[in-house]
């Protein structure tokens, strides 16, 4: 078994006894463009900067279709035992599964057969989301969500909203994790998208996936002068961009030509009613650019009255985002470390115990 230790990256202190090896299982990974995936995958990128082993177990290892409704993402058909044979494989001192996903329930049985404990995450408004997608009501899809988290050693949101949503839904050992936005790509100074030179303002930006949990439509169907663009992709697009021939769909954009895309804008708009934390949010902020949104959890927990405005009436809120200091935007964005988060989370891992670990080695075996 590997020891765990101290270390101090950049003289900031880890947690003083942490796993150095990390199964991180998730049914959401590249190619989708979303702020799940961002989020593991920064958070791995910096765990491995900073000398932990982590593997991530995700659709690409494993065949896979494309979901109902939703073909951008893949659903992992892994054969059985699969999930629980690479988890011996990699052996590892803390199991995270982050999904609610296909793969993420079979790393769950697994966990729950071997004894082996585990964390989970939880990154989306699941039973809001499928709500949305099948139109039945949210409350179908609780006892799913209480039965998948339920088990974890510690299940981590990203903010105190979703916190006190989970309490009352009655789960317990909720552990914060935050998120973060990568300062050197997303500022102010980046070059506003060409796009916008010849648009009337204001320019109000709406960046993410364009499918129908993330409510586009009141964005797009709002009174309020100007231009409204937006950036992504997803299934309801062509449905959307022939509804609204007055949008600028442009597409996929990442790096600093998405940073571009925040900066030139006049207020970015979010109008999901179902995202945990709204990592476009920050990067927006990050850009110098107010934030109007509805007065729903991520935002909530979120924008402050100087960065942002929050109103029912989300053209109220777009005018009052307006007035807000764009100065004041990025210096509050500049708070939000993905250092910090990824700290967080190691300080959230479960290590196993010395038997734990043989079990899973004698998995393999």
């Amino acid at each position: 078994m590997n020891q765990f230790g101290r270390f101090k990256p950049d003289g900031n202190e880890l947690p003083r006894h942490f796993p150095r090896s990390i199964a991180i299982v998730t049914d959401a990974w590249h190619p989708q463009t979303n702020g799940v995936v961002r989020t593991l995958a920064t958070t791995a990128d910096i765990l491995r900067d900073w000398g932990c082993e982590v593997a991530v177990i995700s659709p690409e290892d494993h065949f896979s279709v494309p979901c109902p409704t939703y073909p951008e993402i893949r659903l992992a058909l892994a054969v059985p035992g699969a999930v629980g044979r690479a988890l011996g494989r990699i052996a590892p001192e803390a199991v995270h599964i982050a999904t609610e996903g296909p793969l993420g329930l079979a790393a769950r049985r697994y966990c729950k057969r071997r004894g082996v404990p585990f964390t989970t995450a939880y990154h989306t408004q699941f039973p809001d989301y499928l709500a949305r997608r099948t139109g039945l009501p949210v409350k179908v899809f609780w006892p799913y969500i209480r039965w998948f988290h339920s088990p974890a050693q510690r299940i981590m949101v990203a903010t105190e909203t979703i916190r006190g949503g989970l309490r009352e839904q009655g789960l317990a050992n909720l552990h914060h994790w935050s998120r973060g936005v990568d300062l050197s790509c997303f500022s102010p100074d980046a070059p506003s998208a060409p796009e916008y030179a010849d648009l009337p303002g204001p320019i109000l930006l709406y960046v993410g996936r364009v499918a129908v949990e993330k409510n586009l439509e009141a964005f797009l169907a709002c009174a309020y002068p100007g231009s409204k663009v937006v950036v992504g992709d997803g299934p309801a697009r062509a449905d959307l961009e022939a509804r609204f021939p007055k949008a600028h769909f442009l597409g996929k954009r990442s790096g600093r030509e998405l940073a571009g895309c925040y900066a030139g804008a006049d207020v970015f708009v979010f109008p999901s009613l179902t995202d945990t934390f709204g990592l476009v949010m920050i990067e927006a902020l990050a850009c110098g650019t107010p934030v109007a949104a509805y007065p729903v959890a991520g935002p909530i927990d979120i924008i402050g009255e100087r960065v942002g405005a929050l109103s029912e009436d989300l053209p109220r809120a777009i005018d009052a985002a307006r007035y807000c200091d764009r100065s004041e935007c990025a210096a509050y964005a500049a708070n939000y470390s993905w250092e910090v988060a990824s700290r967080q989370f190691l300080a959230g891992l479960v290590a196993l115990e010395e038997e734990e670990y043989v079990s899973l080695q004698i998995a393999h075996a």
